[in-house]
This record gives structure tokens, sequence and C-alpha cells, in this order.
């Protein structure tokens, strides 16, 4: 008997459904808070305290480059973690991601400073970065498939959206607690010591997170792929032979939205506090309150991806992008705090519509029992790629540009381009992707030497030529 064969309590399924959003964004935002920490101390404070003997520009290009070795292992993590996902379940390895992240996070409170210990201390925080990196690389992928995999069909892009609003919950966390500190002790004492209390904070957040994760339950799509042993041996082999197209797209879809999301969180501090001179508050002050708008804005876009599909929601979040680069330097140039805020909260707001649905649209592309290697491995492959470049090819622009943001624009329009391009070749996977199959897609079939099916549906135990009613 299969799992297709078993009718189960409706009750018990909702209260599993439930569990899974709230479990996924929780860990999702403890997990992005360790993540985020990083990025806000490499922006504001690392290059006084681990690299005091260069010059202030200097000083913060080698602390951003830390920052993005954290990237490095991400799709490491993604192959490891996608692998034993796709194996063994979803549940443990958001367990072990989790570990992995806290306790990277938890000792960089701990590190000594470069008067202390020289260039030992650099380089012993590049690696706790790494160790960061290979956790928070199978933390999305699990995250996001617990949530949608345990979803109804025509619900799966607001479940998506659950694990996403962790995100700009996380970076909420992370900016308060900097900015609290900094002003309960104040700047001088902040950068001696104050900056580690987030990092240490950190313990307590992953033990609460432990415990609600361990209370999840495995997802009913893996369940029946073990049920019916159709556990891939080698999930990336199986899926770089059958489904390697749609890895490309997968992290061409990626791309704009991880490239922009960390100029506006990370670049912007610098941008706003040392080439526009302002205080760091102003910056950090408009990003919390993009954070609180996020929450909401990822939830109603994920909502409208289940409306009227997934792909135009994200073209409209690629494209609204573009258009708001040149007009979102042009606002903070003003100096003028309100409008510095505006142009951070449109500019999540257009990211939002992009981020919201990416879960679903990038869960759906792949099959069951290669989807947490396929969405991991496409997920941080262009977090490697955009993500960790972004905010150092950002500061670097900007001193080509003379100071003058303009080329840091012109690459903000440049990655939606990729990403418009990739959207418009991907397979729309809304509601079991009734509509003709984009050509990239029947190729992408051709080469596994299967006829066409929709992702979303490849899983069941329907046969190919089952007729499903249309609905209205």
């Amino acid at each position: 008997m299969t799992t297709a064969n078993i009718q189960p309590d409706p009750t018990h399924t909702t209260a599993m459904a439930r569990r899974a959003k709230w479990g996924s964004f929780i860990g999702t935002a403890i997990e992005w808070y360790d993540f985020y920490l990083y990025g806000t101390a490499a922006a504001l404070v690392f290059n006084q305290v681990f690299f005091t003997d260069f010059d202030g520009p200097t000083g913060t290009l080698l602390s951003l480059m830390t920052f993005s070795a954290g990237f490095i292992a991400r799709p490491v993590g993604g192959i490891v973690m996608g692998h034993f996902g796709d194996r063994i379940g979803r549940k443990s390895m958001l367990v072990l991601s989790l570990m992995t992240m806290g306790i990277a996070t938890t000792l960089i409170g701990f590190l000594p400073t470069y008067a202390t210990i020289g260039i030992w201390a650099p380089l012993l925080l590049v690696l706790l970065r790494v160790i960061q990196g290979f956790g928070v690389g199978g933390e999305w992928g699990g995250a996001v498939l617990v949530a949608v995999e345990h979803a109804p069909k025509t619900k799966k892009g607001l479940a998506g959206s659950w694990p996403q609003v962790g995100v700009p919950v996380g970076l909420f966390m992370a900016n308060a607690v900097f900015m609290i500190m900094n002003f309960i002790i104040g700047p001088e004492e902040f950068v001696a010591w104050g900056w580690r209390v987030g990092f240490l904070g950190s313990a307590l957040l992953i033990a609460v997170g432990l415990i609600i994760r361990l209370k999840m339950e495995e997802t009913p799509d893996f369940a029946e792929v073990k049920e019916t042993a159709q556990v891939a041996k080698f999930p990336i082999a199986e899926m770089f032979r059958t489904q390697w197209r749609r890895l490309l797209l997968a992290a061409g879809v990626k791309i704009s939205q991880n490239a922009i999301f960390y100029i506006i969180t990370v670049f912007v501090l610098t941008y706003v506090g040392e080439s526009l001179g302002m205080s760091d508050d102003v910056a950090l002050v408009g990003v919390m309150i993009a954070c609180v708008i996020s929450v909401f804005s990822l939830m109603f876009f994920g909502w409208i991806s289940d409306q009227f599909g997934r792909r135009r929601t994200y073209l409209f979040g690629a494209i609204a992008s573009a258009v708001f680069a040149y007009p979102m330097f042009a606002l903070m140039d003003t100096r003028n705090v309100v409008l510095i805020a505006v142009a951070i909260v449109l500019a999540f707001i257009f990211h939002d519509a992009m981020y919201g649905p990416q879960a679903s649209f990038m869960t759906e592309m792949f099959e069951t029992k290669v989807r947490y290697t396929g969405t991991s491995l496409g997920y941080q492959f262009a977090s490697t790629i955009a993500g960790a470049v972004s905010p150092v090819l950002a500061v670097y622009l900007l001193q080509v540009g003379n100071d003058r943001p303009w080329l840091v624009a012109l690459y903000m329009i440049g990655v939606s381009i990729v990403t418009i391009v990739a959207t418009i070749l991907s397979p729309e996977t809304h509601r079991g992707n009734r509509r003709k199959p984009a050509k990239i897609d029947r190729i992408a079939d051709k080469d596994s030497g299967q006829p066409y099916r929709p992702v979303s549906e490849a899983h069941t135990s329907q046969p190919a030529d089952a007729k499903v009613p249309e609905t209205p």
C-alpha cells in the first residue's frame, strides 16, 4: 500500500501544516539573525576590531570580504545537506543546520581582537564565517520544503512565504541588537565590547529553535517518496543528469533578488555612514522599518502568486527593482532622513515581490526525490555569485565612480535583467503547471527520457496520462 491510498485525518494534517509553517519561520528567523548579525558587524565594526592596521576604506573592504567568505561554503552546505535531506529526510538536516550556525555565531562573540592575537584574529573570523555559510547552505532549502510540502496545492505560495518572513525578522533582530547596545553604552564601548552581546545571545536563541524544530513532522511528500521506494541513491548526480537546466533557471531566478538584497542591507549602511557622512543609525532605522513592512509584503506577494501565478509576480519584482535602481540612490543622496527610509522601504517591497513567491517557485521546479538538492544548490549557487560579491563589488564600483553610486545602480539593473530572462524561460509552476510548458522545460524532460509532466505532480501515484479536472 502506498501513501496515495491512505486518507489522512484533515485535523491532523492541518495541525502538521501549522507546525511546519511556524517551525520553518522561527528557525529561519534565528539562523538569519546569526547570518545578518555578521553582515551588520562587518559593515560597522569589524574594520575597527580585526583590521586596525589598514586605512578606513581598505579596512571596510577587507571587513566586507570576510562577510563574503561565508558564501563560499554555502553551496557545499547545500550539496551535503541536500544529499541527506533527499536521502533521510528534511527535519534532521534542519536541526543540523541550526546547530552549526549557532555554534559558529556564539564562538565569534568570544574571538580575541587583532590587537590581542594579531593576524590570527581575522583568520579565525573567516573560519567561523565559513562554518556559518555551511550551516545556512542547508537551511533555506529544508525550511521552504517543510513549509511548501505540507501545504495544499492552492496555498503553496503563501505557505512558502513563511520561512521567507524569517529573513526580515532575523535582520530586524540583528540591527535592533546593534542599535540598542550602541545607544545604551555609547559608540566607543560598543566597538570595544558591546558588539559581542548579539553574537553571544545566539546561544539562547538556538536552544529555543531546536526545541521547536524537534517537534516538527517529516513532510508528506518525502514520506511518499520513501514509502514507494523512490529515494534517489545519489540525488545530486540524478539532478544533474535529468534536471540541470532547471538548476540553471533556478539560479538565474535567484540572482537579482540576492544581489539587490545585500546592497540594500549591507552596502547601504556603509554608503549612508561613510559616503554621505551621516549617522549609522539613519540607515539602520530605515532597514528596520523596511523589515517590519516586509513581514506583510512577503506574505502578500506569496498569496498573489497563488492567485495569479509565480512568474507574473516574480517578473514584476525584477522589473521594478531594475527601474528603481537609480531613483533609490537619488533619494538617499538628498541626505533627508525620511527620504532615505522611503528609498530603503520601496527597494525592499520590490525585492519582496521576488522573494515572497521564490520558495514555491523554485521548489516546484524539481521532482520530490531531488528537490532538497536542486532547490538548495540553485539557491546557494546564485547566492555565491551574487550575494557574496555584491557588497564588495558595490564598494569598489563606488570608488571607481568617484564616490558616486551610478555604477552600483547599473550593476543592479544588470543582475535584474539576468533574472528577468531566467524567469521568462522558467515554467509556470502555479497550481500544477496547467499552461503549455516552455520550450526549455520540454527539452529538460526530453533529456531525462520521460514525457513532460508538471513537476509538482511528478511525485504522485497518478499515471502520466491521468485526466485531471480543470479548475474554473
